[in-house]
């Protein structure tokens, strides 16, 4: 038994029998010193405000990237203290994956990518304004640096759209070897496969029914869904487009990646680039 849970036995049977203390101590044979003792350690009242805020702006972070956004910020915790805290403010998040019922073949996974703009992946999501009105979102990412390089909001995105939005990636960066997609009709239209031949870029489609083949793009959009689209009311397209783009750049320049070592998308970027600079 804890000394905790001591103190409060004995406070409950002090109200139950209505006697004091000295007494109760002597009949359950606990030193009263153990009973009276109050903790003269610092409560760290701020560092647990912060850490609350923390978590209540990024509701589906856990300790561990909260420790390292308060790093970044200047606080010399560890880790280990870190946690207790958010364990005591009764944060913890517990996330149940379903159970698979059959077993399923895995294909051999795609050979990772060993620098930046050598393959990227994209795909199609889809959300609704406050009156109901649907809308989509295309989402491109970086396969090495995990930098979000579009997220293009609209009601009606076609392969033409698509491929728009490749060209204005273009103008500011290398286009890569192949792109990983699904089996979308706007992956799959002439207008995106007619661009893919001109620019000498690869589309590689992922089996039918198999979004795990695509899994670095399925992962990024299962945060940019529980990070902003379900934290979010949009009042119109241009709403919907300036908050997106307003948690694209959060993600690619302050969100600690657990896959990046805790790095931020384009400090890791940064970081690769020094190394291929000085080696």
């Amino acid at each position: 038994m804890t000394p905790v849970q001591r103190r409060s036995l004995v406070a409950k049977t002090q109200i139950a029998f209505k006697v004091g203390e000295r007494r109760v101590c002597r009949t359950m044979r606990f030193a009263r010193s153990t009973i009276r003792y109050r903790s003269v350690a610092n409560e760290q009242v701020s560092l647990r405000i912060r850490i609350r805020e923390l978590a209540n702006v990024h509701i589906s972070w856990g300790y561990q990237r909260i420790w390292i956004k308060l790093r970044r910020e200047g606080w010399l915790v560890n880790r280990k203290r870190v946690y207790r805290l958010y364990k005591q403010e009764g944060l913890s998040i517990r996330s149940k994956k379903p159970r698979r019922h059959r077993s399923v073949a895995q294909r051999m996974p795609p050979p990772a990518s060993s620098r930046p703009d050598e393959s990227w992946s994209m795909d199609f999501m889809a959300d609704e304004l406050f009156d109901g009105r649907r809308f989509r979102l295309l989402t491109i990412v970086d396969d090495f640096t995990r930098e979000s390089l579009a997220i293009e909001v609209g009601q009606r995105l076609t392969g033409g759209h698509v491929a728009e939005v490749l060209d204005r990636i273009g103008r500011v960066r290398s286009l890569p070897q192949h792109i990983r997609v699904d089996n979308g009709t706007e992956f799959t239209s002439k207008r995106l496969d007619h661009w893919a031949y001109l620019h000498g870029v690869k589309l590689e489609f992922s089996r039918r029914g198999k979004p795990t083949d695509n899994g670095l793009i399925e992962a990024f959009n299962g945060r940019l869904r529980a990070e902003c689209l379900n934290e979010n009311w949009f009042l119109s397209l241009d709403d919907a487009r300036q908050k997106v783009e307003a948690w694209r750049r959060h993600y690619n320049l302050d969100r600690p990646h657990s896959a990046l070592g805790y790095l931020a998308p384009r400090e890791f970027a940064a970081s690769k680039c020094q190394v291929g600079l000085t080696g």
